[in-house]
């Protein structure tokens, strides 16, 4: 009797222990290349950290590629292009004694020469570490917890697209899309605060729940500041700090189900969010003068409109679960998002994939992924382009929408090290955008296909 009173006691415990215990490499500092945690991953084990036992851990990251359209886009090219991260993070508590807080900073090299930029002229940029070439700050912030991770306030330099209006399940592919949506990326001053260029903000996160979460941010609203030309040509270094220009919103509620580790039942999880910047935005159609941009009569600048918001919805499903193993299987995501289509060029987008994670025994952690995307043009963008039709070029193509389709593999070397074969076919380039080599026929962009290898290396 007494060994049946003590094992029960024993499982109690063991189950309670595993009700407390979260996906915690979610709470952990986020690898802008990965999603993951820059605490806890696997590495070449090349880079020291003798200063670990004192909170302090250095992380380097390199990631290379190139990638060549065989056909389509503005003219076919290969580049070369890659990013070495430098990063940093203190647990402040195991350092001075600062209960709970942390601090997380990292800088990117960037070199070589993006191909959406320069030869592709499409709104899903292939590869998440295009960019201007740099060396530049990214983020630099500290995190304060409260509670058994029940609060966290993160406040100086930051990303959005690691917390909001993301899924797991998009962590393989490369095309940057994937990451931060080109509908954000595209309708947001400077792209928003994701990479290149993160934004001064705080971020608050609430844990209502095991299951239920509150997630909300205020950034400066145009992290390169206002003018003309290329935002990160504006903010080339990182450092521009700037914290009074309108600010962005943003706000995400995410409810998940079957995530506490070792739970057998598939995980999933669905998160509803939004945004709203409080600067002027320029309207698609209409000149200052209140007559259509593409008319004689045009004043040459945009009417300016006040505010912009923005809604998306997240959804993410293990449907697969291997045995014994709380990551591998195969899980699906679907994203979907809208704005006004008076004040912003997308104004609908969407995407959906599929991702199958170590399905094989001797190769847990390769993964396999495809996946679908489509940017919707406004109307009132299509509208300018129907006002050119009749005033400048009878034959001026009319934007739709651009479509993408992926395909990518990630095979891992060894541990710190992957390979990335990937494929992308990109459906009317710039949403079907004239071809400025031949403006005159009115010809739209040629749809492209893209053939990339990346590999990873964490040292």
């Amino acid at each position: 009797m007494a060994h049946t009173i003590l094992f029960a006691a024993l499982l109690a415990a063991t189950q309670a222990l595993a009700q407390e215990e979260k996906k915690t490499d979610e709470d952990k500092p986020a690898d802008p290349d990965t999603g993951e945690s820059t605490v806890e991953e696997k590495t070449l084990g090349i880079l020291p950290n003798p200063f670990q036992k004192y909170g302090i851990k250095f992380a380097a990251t390199y990631i290379g590629e190139t990638l060549g359209n065989i056909s389509g886009g503005l003219k076919q090219a290969v580049i070369y292009e890659g990013r070495l991260n430098l990063a940093v993070d203190v647990d402040l508590q195991k350092l001075v004694g600062v209960d709970k807080l942390t601090f997380h900073a990292n800088m990117f090299q960037i070199h070589g020469e993006g191909l959406s930029r320069s030869n592709l002229g499409n709104f899903f940029v292939v590869s998440g570490i295009e960019a201007l070439p740099s060396t530049r700050l990214y983020e630099a912030y500290f995190e304060k917890q409260w509670g058994n991770k029940k609060v966290s306030l993160k406040f100086g330099q930051l990303a959005a697209d690691s917390e909001f209006f993301n899924t797991k399940y998009t962590d393989v592919f490369t095309n940057a899309s994937l990451g931060w949506p080109a509908i954000t990326a595209i309708d947001l001053p400077s792209g928003g605060p994701s990479p290149p260029l993160a934004a001064m903000g705080t971020r608050l996160l609430v844990n209502i729940t095991d299951q239920l979460s509150v997630l909300g941010g205020i950034f400066d609203g145009n992290q390169a500041g206002p003018g003309p030309g290329d935002p990160q040509e504006r903010n080339r270094y990182g450092i521009n700090f700037r914290v009074n220009d309108p600010p962005l919103l943003l706000g995400q509620v995410q409810y998940a189900w079957n995530n506490k580790k070792g739970d057998p039942r598939p995980a999933g999880q669905i998160k509803l969010g939004g945004w709203r910047h409080f600067g002027s935005f320029a309207d698609q159609r209409l000149a200052s003068n209140g007559v259509s941009l593409a008319a004689p009569t045009s004043s040459g600048t945009p009417l300016l409109l006040s505010g912009d918001i923005g809604g998306w919805a997240v959804f993410e499903q293990k449907v697969y679960r291997a045995a014994h193993s709380d990551d591998r299987g195969i899980g699906v995501f679907a994203r979907l998002s809208g704005a006004p289509a008076d004040r912003n060029l997308i104004d609908l987008y969407a995407d959906t994939g599929i991702e199958f994670i170590g399905l094989s025994e001797t190769r847990p952690d390769d993964k396999f992924a495809i996946a679908a995307g489509y940017a919707h043009v406004s109307r009132r963008a299509q509208a300018l382009d129907l006002g050119y039709r009749a005033t400048v070029n009878a034959n001026w193509p009319v934007r739709s929408f651009e479509g993408l389709l992926t395909a990518v593999y990630q095979y891992q070397v060894r541990d710190g090290w992957t390979l990335q074969p990937n494929f992308q076919y990109i459906i009317h380039p710039g949403g079907g955008a004239t071809d400025p080599s031949s403006p005159l026929a009115g010809r739209a962009l040629k749809n492209a296909a893209v053939l990339g290898l990346r590999t990873t290396l964490k040292f």
